[in-house]
């Protein structure tokens, strides 16, 4: 990845790492967790290669971006506000948006609260879901899966971050990025979900060694505070969304998942993601499903990539 332009720009009170590439339409790469920008390695050549400016940011709290320490400066307008602040300082008045995981989340969000700035989103792996008025949402969780659910477990400041430290860096990325359905992401009683997630014995052929000690070397250099204040930042975020309570997203969007992600047949997700409500909430709304597991924009490089390429053409008008 050395031909990739690496810069910090200022936005929205904090500094932001990006790694850009290429000339054209202005596409935003938006990593989840716990990833940083490297989780876009195969998609930002591909594009720029393809006339798009691809930038990929460490979202706040992330890799070489600025990391606040309490959780409330982790809500969904902060992220958004920094995302606003990408495109300003670029001079563009839209973008392409790509989100994956709590990049797919964010996404979502920038073309509920400013649709005239998202010139199309592509979610990949976390469908939008409407805000339920009647429960918080770690209540909601809580109710659902019981306090072993890995978001239940994130939410007190330090405790995932300690039971994190009876690892190495590369074991923990080997954990989470590695995940299977038959992992789950529910402990059980008495148990952190770290030591619950299996290691597994042999790599899958997506990854290598070497890229996965790329995120091990980055998460040691940060640590994980900035990462969990996303999941802290859930019930506020609740609270604060009750203005957009019944909102549509009415920006052309694609949701691309893979059949086999640990959260697609989850609690209805698949019913949800092929029945109408979804479709209703999201009116110009297109489902792509691969064969494939959560990180699938790493496991799928190739089709993901001709996958958004191909939303891209069909909304640029240069």
């Amino acid at each position: 990845m050395e031909e990739v332009n690496h810069q910090r720009i200022r936005t929205n009170g904090i500094w932001l790492h990006i790694a850009e590439k290429g000339k054209g339409p202005l596409v935003l790469l938006l990593h989840g967790f716990p990833e940083f920008w490297y989780s876009w390695r195969h998609q930002i050549s591909f594009l720029a290669n393809h006339g798009y400016h691809v930038v990929a940011p460490d979202l706040r709290g992330y890799g070489d971006s600025d990391s606040p320490l309490s959780p409330t400066s982790y809500t969904i307008f902060h992220l958004v506000g920094d995302l606003i602040g990408i495109l300003d300082h670029f001079g563009q008045q839209q973008a392409f948006v790509v989100g994956h995981d709590w990049g797919a989340l964010l996404g979502w969000h920038m073309s509920l609260l400013r649709p005239d700035r998202v010139k199309g989103l592509i979610a990949i792996s976390v469908p939008y879901f409407q805000r339920n008025p009647n429960a918080k949402v770690i209540e909601a969780f809580r109710t659902i899966y019981g306090d072993g659910f890995y978001i239940c477990q994130f939410q007190e400041p330090g405790r995932a971050e300690k039971a994190f430290a009876r690892y190495d860096y590369l074991t923990v990325m080997k954990k989470f990025l590695l995940i299977t359905k038959t992992d789950k992401l529910i402990a059980p009683m008495g148990m952190e979900i770290i030591d619950y997630l299996q290691t597994p014995a042999v790599l899958p052929p997506w990854i290598t060694e070497e890229e996965l000690q790329v995120y091990a070397d980055k998460f040691q250099e940060t640590g994980f505070t900035g990462p969990l204040n996303y999941y802290r930042a859930m019930d506020l975020n609740w609270e604060l969304c009750g203005p957009w309570q019944g909102s549509k997203i009415t920006v052309p969007a694609k949701f691309i998942v893979g059949d086999k992600d640990i959260g697609f047949d989850t609690a209805g997700t698949k019913e949800y993601v092929l029945g109408d409500t979804f479709k209703h909430f999201v009116p110009d709304l297109q489902v792509v499903i691969l064969d494939g597991h959560h990180f699938i924009q790493q496991e799928k490089a190739q089709q993901v990539s001709e996958e958004i390429l191909t939303f891209l053409h069909k909304f640029s008008v240069e």
